[in-house]
């Protein structure tokens, strides 16, 4: 499995909020940041601090997708 950060990307457009002000904001690091960008894992504790900027649930910026 693999995560997805689709719905994310989704979000922030609907939000028309550009990914360096969504890092800016939520003083995400830049390491970070590319994990996301990669689709790579990242700690829960900056999921949850996206769930709570954006008053939403986790299932609601990323999916867990089968890998090939």
């Amino acid at each position: 499995m693999k995560i997805s950060y689709k719905k994310l990307w989704i979000l922030l457009a609907e939000k028309e909020m550009s990914k360096q002000d969504f890092r800016e904001k939520l003083q995400i690091a830049s390491g970070t940041m590319t994990k996301l960008n990669k689709g790579q894992e990242v700690s829960m504790s900056v999921i949850l601090r996206i769930c709570e900027y954006f008053d939403c649930n986790i299932c609601d910026i990323c999916d867990a997708v089968k890998s090939d």
